[in-house]
C-alpha cells in the first residue's frame, strides 16, 4: 500500500521496473486512489523476488484539465455579458 496521505483524492500509479513483468506493464498509465492501490509486488508478478516496481504519487486521480474552460483557447471572459437572472428566487430569504 501507499503511505498515509493527506488528501482522500491522492493517487498513485505503478511504474514497472527495468525487468517489469507483464502484470505491471498492463497497469501502465492507470491511476488508483492511494488507499486502493495494489500492493507491490503485484499478485501476478512473475519476478516477485526481484521486483523493482515503484509507486508514482499524484495529488489527484484525474489527469489533465477537467473543464472545457481549462483547455487552451476555451477561456471565458470574466464578464460574458449582462446578468440575465432578474427575478426573485423561490425562497423567502432570496432578494
Amino acid at each position: 500500500m501507499v503511505s498515509k496521505t493527506s488528501s482522500p483524492w491522492s493517487a498513485a500509479s505503478i511504474l514497472a521496473g527495468i525487468t517489469g513483468c507483464e502484470a505491471a506493464r498492463a497497469l501502465k498509465g492507470q491511476r488508483f486512489l492511494s488507499a486502493a492501490a495494489p500492493r507491490i509486488p503485484l499478485a501476478e508478478c512473475s519476478s516477485a523476488q526481484s521486483c523493482r516496481c515503484v509507486y508514482r504519487k499524484f495529488a489527484d486521480r484525474r489527469a489533465g484539465p477537467r473543464r472545457a474552460e481549462d483547455q487552451p483557447g476555451m477561456r471565458r471572459t470574466r464578464n460574458s455579458g449582462p446578468e440575465r437572472r432578474v427575478g426573485r428566487g423561490r425562497r423567502r430569504t432570496d432578494v
